[in-house]
């Protein structure tokens, strides 16, 4: 599944809580610039493969004519083209893989800046954050389910995409995440 950026302030919350948590992690600095800097790498990750997405796109648009012609499936076309350009654009198509690299990317930040310091391999804390990003990736579709169940029958009726729509779901939302122990 793939990362939103509306997730990374939740999913930046619960790998410093995960990492805080540990008897062998010493944090440095605070709570609250951990979670900014995890929040980060997250969001430079997710940006990544927004750019990856717009330039296949882009390349799809300019090829419409040809692809209406030949009656091929865009959405086939659309995957086969981000596979190709995936490695130009540093992105990692492959969840664990992904996960992997995102980890590594937040354990190398966090103890070169000195945030935190640890007496432990590093393999040890990278499965921390792996298995932070694992769990709340597992739990949000079952989140976001029941958050979208519950604005179905809000009592007062929100179209999606307004101010008041967005602020309810994100209320609801991470009520949920709370409930199931994700932040």
């Amino acid at each position: 599944m793939r990362l939103k950026l509306h997730q990374t302030t939740y999913l930046s919350r619960r790998i410093t809580r995960d990492l805080i948590t540990c008897d062998f992690i010493e944090a440095r600095k605070d709570k609250a610039s951990i979670e900014e800097q995890v929040e980060r790498i997250l969001d430079e990750d997710i940006l990544k493969e927004q750019s990856l997405d717009e330039k296949v796109e882009d390349i799809l648009d300019s090829q419409t004519e040809e692809i209406e012609y030949l009656n091929a499936d865009r959405r086939q076309l659309f995957w086969m083209t981000k596979k190709r350009l995936a490695n130009d654009f540093g992105v990692i198509l492959n969840n664990e893989d992904r996960f992997s690299d995102i980890a590594h990317k937040i354990l190398d930040y966090l103890w070169e800046e000195d945030y935190i310091h640890f007496t432990c391999s590093d393999n040890q804390i990278k499965n921390v954050i792996f298995g932070s990003l694992d769990d709340f990736i597992k739990g949000f579709e079952k989140a976001d389910g029941e958050v979208l169940a519950k604005l179905k029958n809000y009592k007062r009726k929100l179209i999606p995409g307004t101010e008041d729509y967005d602020l309810v779901y994100h209320r609801l939302y991470e009520e949920e995440l709370i409930k199931r122990g994700l932040i």
